[in-house]
């Protein structure tokens, strides 16, 4: 675990700055719909980013709005989602989370979430079915620039390697990794050990002779 003495920069601090030194320090692009990063990233869930941004591309190219897809039978949603995998299970959980917000709000709208605390966007968003908490939090991170930190396999495993945490389940690494970060780093924080963990440190033979961390690293202190 990362315990450090007065004065000294925390473990988690050393491994922002290394993960910023070689893959740089990315910044948040921008406010973004925030229903359309929803549905986004649950058409994400289980496939790659590039298939998941097909697949909501030609969702928007089929209907004009979302009050369309809300009203659409749900084998017309699964069509137009088709590249993106699993589309028998995501096109009628789209449509029923589509269909719980209309009723809930009376219109298709998310942009209020922008007004209320992260805890309470994060209980609003997860009430859904098939909405977790990492989906909640990428909804909010990547749309409203909010710094709730979104915990995938990736960063998962890389932060257990390190020592960063224990071994623990997805929430409670949620919990313990935001309660490390400053505001400030989260989302570069997210998206360099996510891309860290696709190109050094993978599930099965990772690379840890390249490894920028591999100083910080608890996996590779077990392997020398």
């Amino acid at each position: 675990m990362c315990y450090n003495r007065p004065g000294e920069m925390s473990k988690i601090a050393r491994v922002c700055e290394l993960l910023d030194q070689h893959y740089g320090r990315p910044e948040w692009g921008g406010r973004k719909n925030v229903l359309d990063e929803l549905i986004l990233t649950i058409l994400s869930q289980n496939t790659t980013t590039a298939n998941a941004r097909r697949a909501f591309a030609r969702l928007r190219n089929r209907f004009a709005a979302w009050e369309d897809v809300r009203l659409a039978p749900t084998d017309k949603i699964a069509e137009a989602i088709k590249f993106g995998g699993l589309a028998n299970r995501k096109a009628p959980r789209i449509k029923k989370i589509l269909e719980e917000i209309h009723t809930r709000q009376g219109t298709l709208d998310l942009e209020w979430l922008a007004e209320k605390p992260d805890s309470e966007a994060i209980d609003y968003l997860t009430a859904f079915e098939g909405v977790g908490r990492k989906t909640a939090a990428c909804t909010l991170m990547f749309a409203l620039g909010r710094p709730v930190l979104p915990v995938d396999t990736h960063v998962h495993r890389v932060a257990e390697r390190l020592g960063l945490i224990p071994k623990v389940d997805t929430d409670t690494a949620h919990d313990l990794l935001q309660a490390m970060l400053p505001p400030e780093r989260v989302y570069s924080f997210h998206i360099n050990m996510i891309r860290h963990g696709r190109e050094i440190c993978h599930a099965r033979s990772p690379k840890c002779a390249i490894c920028p961390l591999k100083n910080e690293c608890d996996y590779y202190a077990r392997l020398s």
